[in-house]
């Protein structure tokens, strides 16, 4: 989770986890101070809240009235789907096509699940509107996947805590979130279990959990599943091509960190 301390959280249950929302001191200053940013602070939440609300209602796959339910039912012709779904099917299809197909829309039974990029569309998209209320000092967690905002001042940059996939209430890493890398999504089976379809000879990833710090959520979140999926030659690829920093648990246990996280980590 970020930390930075004196930041009470507002949380919001969405998506079967919780977003948790810290503001800065900047966020309510037009408000003033006292019950006036209190305010501030709670139409933030509900402004946030709305954001996933939506995402979730268009394109969960537990909702059978969900619009990707609907397609993938066959009740409505993906080409009829709205601008919105087909924009994030191309987008999930353009990230198949840049990692080799490592990621992908696709179930194993052809039916499209966009859950890949969906949550960090949705984080994105709060973000930009916490961003235009004016709240220039900001950070959301949803799930663990982490997009923050703010100055960099000595003692004051946000961190993300990475917690161990053995023990969910310990913490492997505490890593400042410093421009440009301002995202970190991670993903593994520690929570939801052997979840992510793998690539790699033999069909079990080597990595149980990968996070992945990226200058922007959807790229962080999108080949931090790619990394699991596609094992040793995804993290490679990965860091050659994208601007990204990777902190890997192993099956054994032992972490792997490339050269931008090494003795940063506390």
């Amino acid at each position: 989770m970020p930390q930075r301390s004196g930041l009470p959280a507002l949380l919001v249950e969405t998506m079967g986890t919780v977003v948790s929302i810290r503001l800065g001191a900047d966020a309510g200053a037009d408000a003033g101070a006292g019950a006036d940013a209190d305010a501030a602070a709670l139409e933030a939440r509900a402004a946030v809240e709305d954001v996933f609300r939506r995402w979730d209602e268009q394109f969960s796959l537990y909702r059978p009235d969900s619009e990707l339910s609907r397609v993938n039912r066959g009740d409505l012709r993906l080409t009829q789907a709205s601008n919105t779904l087909r924009v994030c099917y191309a987008l999930a299809l353009d990230w198949r096509d840049r990692t080799d197909g490592v990621f992908t829309p696709h179930r194993a039974d052809g039916a499209i699940d966009l859950s890949g990029v969906v949550k960090s569309l949705a984080i994105q998209e709060a973000g930009d509107m916490l961003a235009a209320r004016g709240a220039g000092d900001w950070s959301l967690n949803a799930g663990g996947d982490i997009l923050v905002r703010g100055h960099q001042a000595q003692g004051q940059a946000w961190l993300a805590a990475i917690v161990d996939p053995a023990d969910r209430q310990a913490v492997l890493a505490s890593v400042p979130l410093a421009l440009p890398l301002r995202a970190v999504a991670s993903s593994g089976s520690a929570e939801r279990g052997e979840h992510i379809w793998s690539t790699v000879d033999g069909g079990v990833s080597p990595y149980r959990q990968v996070s992945v710090f990226g200058r922007d959520i959807v790229t962080a979140d999108v080949l931090a599943t790619t990394i699991v999926a596609g094992g040793e030659a995804a993290l490679n690829r990965s860091t050659e091509t994208f601007e990204i920093e990777v902190l890997a648990v192993l099956r054994d246990g032992s972490l792997l960190a490339t050269p931008g996280l090494r003795g940063g980590p506390a």
